[in-house]
């Protein structure tokens, strides 16, 4: 059994945030210890795992507490979860499609500036005249 800060540093979140996600119904099953304190096993922790990857993935806590219900239900629910990682799944492409866009202009721009520097190319602006250099 690990403690709220040996399992926060197990999955490398933030005691506030392990705690909002115990106090949102988030990580079911917790267990007491003789003190009241939380206390978590390895399902805890890989959950919390599980969880943390949902919410880098851009789900939302809500439809995070939705895909939780889903799987408390158990197997027959699988396509219904399927369906949601998906559609998170879609959105994720998509942003590393927009990513990959912003990574290739700075390359380009990072190029343009090089053949610039060097010579190779007459530097241009679409912000200020640059056809009457001082």
């Amino acid at each position: 059994m690990y403690s709220m800060k040996e399992t926060c540093e197990k999955v490398g979140l933030s005691y506030e945030t392990l705690k909002f996600y115990c106090n949102e119904g988030l990580i079911p099953n917790v267990k007491r210890d003789k003190n009241n304190y939380r206390v978590f096993d390895d399902n805890n922790i890989n959950w919390i795992n599980s969880l943390s990857c949902l919410k880098k993935c851009g789900m939302s806590i809500n439809d995070m507490k939705k895909y939780l219900a889903l799987c408390l239900k158990g197997q027959e629910t699988i396509p219904e979860r399927k369906i949601m990682l998906e559609a998170q799944h879609k959105i994720l492409i998509n942003k590393i499609n927009e990513l990959q866009e912003c990574v290739n202009f700075i390359n380009w721009k990072q190029n343009f500036y090089d053949d610039v520097l060097s010579g190779k190319t007459e530097y241009y602006s679409y912000l200020i005249d640059t056809s009457n250099p001082k």
